[in-house]
């Protein structure tokens, strides 16, 4: 759906001419499962959109229609409960909530809704969601401008009313990406510079189509493993708040201390902290070969020690790793099914698609969605309609 045709809809819908905002999705080139540890990552905001078209009411009430789910929601934000219903509209409910605690009068809308990325695949779907309704609510309200804060207030949405513990990189590259660039942020902080991606290579990302029904739980899960191996390090490590404080060697030192995949855990999210450090430092010394190769010890690492991996996500890296002109595959998003992100030299890209799309059907009688991306910048107001 164009942006036209989105404010044509609102228009036979609601009766009145909207403002269109859209909030693009992510793939995350490396960092995995680190940003809830208080570590570091490298995402890049992609041209996939959440869109909305969105227009102030006359009362306080918001009304929400989604064209994806061919749903209304509705409510008061101020009679809102917090806690998930298991509903799409949750995550709207939720940065409605939390915008009407922030101080500002939130105006009542209408709201429509329409989302291009694929659900489940591991390329910030939800946050996209979050991000376009949050900001597109803070315009019609004329709630001042900011990001970082949006980018707060959408993570929380995330964890109180859909339950997922999730960590804020995707919320922050969905308001804060530039074109053409990484954003090495540091999750503690939300500190971040960006990292110029290369004109030669391109950004090429594999759809399984594959969600494991036992992701969402897995998830949180790995994030309590992670908590229980700070919280007993930390009984040796004077001033240890996250992983992101722990160095392999001081690790490896304390192994005996952990359970066996407690440690498995620790291991990766500590190895993982430290290629992202050192795949920024390859972007932006043009060293294309070193930072491949990181993205696939990344992927080993989701792949063994923190076990988010599945068969068709490892079948399409190892599928990559035999292809001309790839510099490094990896899983992307949480795991348990989603999607691969490659890096691959731009001439190469035709032939990677065609030999990963034939051997994949071979292989898990599976048909492959393939994307390659252009990095955008973050959330917006689409004027030019």
């Amino acid at each position: 759906m164009k942006a036209f045709e989105l404010r044509q809809e609102f228009q036979r819908r609601f009766g009145t001419a909207p403002r269109i905002f859209r909030a693009p999705g992510r793939v995350n080139l490396i960092g995995e499962h680190t940003d809830y540890n208080d570590g570091w990552v490298m995402p890049v905001a992609i041209d996939l959109y959440s869109w909305v078209a969105a227009a102030p009411r006359a009362d306080s009430r918001c009304v929400i229609h989604s064209i994806n789910f061919d749903e209304a929601a509705e409510f008061l934000p101020a009679e809102i409960v917090p806690g998930p219903k298991g509903a799409w509209s949750d995550y709207a409910r939720g940065v409605t909530y939390l915008l009407q605690g922030g101080g500002f009068p939130l105006r009542g809308a209408n709201l429509l809704l329409y989302g291009e990325i694929p659900m489940g695949a591991g390329l910030g779907s939800s946050a996209a969601y979050e991000v376009s309704v949050g900001y597109a609510l803070q315009q019609v309200s004329g709630i001042p401008q900011d990001l970082v804060g949006l980018a707060k207030i959408c993570q929380r949405a995330e964890n109180e009313f859909a339950g997922a513990h999730c960590g804020i990189m995707d919320q922050l590259i969905s308001c804060s990406g530039l074109a053409n660039t990484a954003l090495f942020l540091d999750c503690r902080s939300l500190q971040y510079r960006t990292v110029p991606l290369p004109q030669n290579a391109s950004l090429v990302v594999c759809n399984t189509k594959i969600k494991h029904a036992h992701a969402a739980g897995e998830y949180n899960a790995r994030r309590i493993d992670c908590e229980t191996g700070a919280r007993i390090l930390g009984k040796e490590i004077p001033g240890l708040r996250a992983l992101r404080d722990v160095s392999l060697t001081t690790l490896e030192g304390l192994r005996s201390a952990l359970p066996e995949v407690i440690y498995r855990r620790c291991r990766h999210v500590v190895s993982e902290n430290a290629r992202v450090l050192d795949a920024a430092l390859a972007l932006e010394q043009r060293d294309l070969k070193r930072c491949g190769g990181l993205i696939y010890e990344s992927h080993r690492s989701l792949r063994d020690d923190f076990q988010v991996s599945c068969p068709e996500l490892d079948l399409l890296v190892d599928l990559a790793s035999r292809c001309a002109g790839v510099y490094g595959s990896r899983m992307t998003g949480g795991g348990f099914g989603g999607c691969t992100v490659s890096f691959v030299e731009a001439d190469a890209v035709r032939d990677f698609l065609r030999h990963l799309s034939r051997e994949f059907e071979k292989q898990s009688h599976s048909t492959l969605e393939t994307y390659v991306f252009n990095s955008v910048g973050g959330v917006e107001e689409v004027r030019d309609v």
